[in-house]
């Protein structure tokens, strides 16, 4: 048995009120057409066909090689849609699923669960349903008093009142033989608006004498609809009520999930906590027993175990084991602090390397340094890395001691050992185990010597 997945995409979304195709709307850190196609590939194995239109070069380049393609240059119905995948699919699997791009929610598992349950039917589609008390516009199901088979679908619209208060609804997710699939649609009859309507096979599969099953879905979020941008909102509550609660069955302690955003493409370590207030967005990877927060955003960071980063923004940056950062700190981009390193509050350290023990006081900035271990940065050091053209680099050696308020005009090498006078501004190298102050720095003439008892018995 084989499976194919053709997804929906091709409409316009005049309901977001937007310029941006409805399915590039970003959930959760990505497009959300991006979470049916992750889903149908997990599903079947393959990538699913992803029927564009309204966008298609912006949705094609949005999910690349994620999916195949297949144009529905006039919008003109359901039906029709799936009509423009025959070239792709036909003879190609046993099954096919037809799903929307605007429902991410929809878990791989679900759609697994209706390939399963067609594959135990005898008739040729199984389709997916929820029973609700909103049923937000979706078309009824008429079920066969006797059997429980479904024997209709009653769109809301044209739908009696007594038909109205069926509970049961369409979502609009079908499994289907395949075979018989492509045999029927092009049977579909034209609408009085125009269009051609995959629910019209419904009505045909039971003419013909066929059983349509149901699986049934017990978790609203799943079949949430993507229409407007209050829907987006629901989804995006939804999504993070999903993600915290995978994190903290997995051990992670979220204080407070209502006020916790995690993209579901963290990963995140057993016992640590994650506090109120903090942002974990894109590729990022924290280890275990961290504290995380509060009032702190984390953007495709690496982040080491037993790390502590209070009220601070890292954004593309790697912290190894046992730092600690802030509160108020700003890692920018190619910033690498290794193990054992402090970054006090109100620092900012930009496409440099803090290697493992240095302690960086409050109100510095490192930019494009390499800073070796055990060095002390004083409060207020900055390194002058941009000269109104280029950057240039700071290094520093072992051990080396930067006092207060220092300005590191780079290019500048500080050797091993190397120490600076408070208010020094460096504007060359510094060789190991040498004292410069001043401005501009300079070592003094010669080192001063105590004084004998002698020498003081004599002055």
């Amino acid at each position: 048995m084989s499976l194919d997945v053709i997804i929906l995409a091709a409409g316009q979304g005049t309901r977001m009120k937007s310029n941006l195709p409805k399915v590039l709307h970003p959930l959760g850190g990505q497009p959300l057409v991006l979470y049916s196609v992750q889903a149908a590939e997990a599903a079947s194995g393959r990538a699913p066909v992803l029927i564009v239109g309204h966008g298609a070069d912006q949705v094609r380049e949005a999910v690349g090689d994620a999916a195949r393609y297949a144009l529905q240059a006039e919008q003109l119905g359901t039906g029709h849609a799936v009509m423009q995948a025959r070239a792709l699919v036909e003879g190609a699997s046993d099954h096919v699923i037809v799903m929307y791009a605007d429902m991410p929610l929809l878990t791989a598992d679900t759609l697994r669960a209706l390939y399963e349950a067609q594959q135990g039917n005898s008739g040729p589609i199984t389709m997916l349903t929820h029973v609700t008390d909103t049923p937000r516009g979706f078309g009824r199901i008429v079920r066969d008093p006797a059997s429980g088979s479904v024997r209709a679908i009653v769109e809301e619209a044209q739908a009696t009142p007594e038909q109205l208060a069926i509970r049961e609804v369409n979502v609009g997710v079908y499994c289907f033989d395949a075979a018989w699939l492509w045999s029927h649609l092009d049977r579909i009859p034209l609408s009085p608006k125009g269009e051609y309507y995959l629910t019209d096979l419904v009505e045909m599969a039971v003419t013909e004498g066929h059983t349509i099953t149901a699986l049934t879905t017990e978790d609203a979020d799943e079949v949430l609809g993507i229409n407007t941008r209050v829907h987006l909102a629901e989804a995006e509550a939804a999504l993070r009520r999903r993600v915290n609660e995978r994190l903290m069955l997995a051990g992670v302690t979220i204080v407070d999930p209502a006020s916790t955003y995690i993209h579901p493409t963290v990963e995140i370590g057993q016992d640590t906590v994650i506090m109120p207030n903090t942002y974990v967005w894109g590729r990022t990877t924290i280890g275990a027993n961290c504290v995380i927060g509060p009032n702190t955003i984390i953007q495709d960071c690496t982040i080491g175990n037993d790390c502590e980063v209070l009220a601070s923004v890292l954004e593309h940056a790697t912290l190894e084991d046992r730092v600690d950062v802030g509160p108020f700190g700003h890692l920018r981009k190619g910033a690498y602090l290794e193990s054992d390193v402090h970054m006090g509050n109100f620092g900012e350290v930009k496409n440099s390397r803090l290697r493992r023990g240095v302690k960086m006081g409050h109100f510095s900035y490192i930019g494009d340094g390499d800073i070796g271990e055990d060095t002390n940065i004083g409060a207020g050091t900055i390194t002058c890395n941009y000269d109104g053209v280029r950057k240039h680099k700071t290094v520093t050696g072992k051990g080396v001691f930067i006092g207060s308020d220092t300005m590191l005009v780079a290019p500048v090498t500080l050797g091993d050992g190397a120490r600076t006078g408070a208010g020094s501004v460096v504007t060359r190298d510094v060789p190991p185990g040498t004292l410069v102050y001043g401005v501009p720095a300079r070592a003094p003439a010669r080192e001063p010597q105590e004084t004998t008892e002698d020498e003081r018995s004599t002055s």
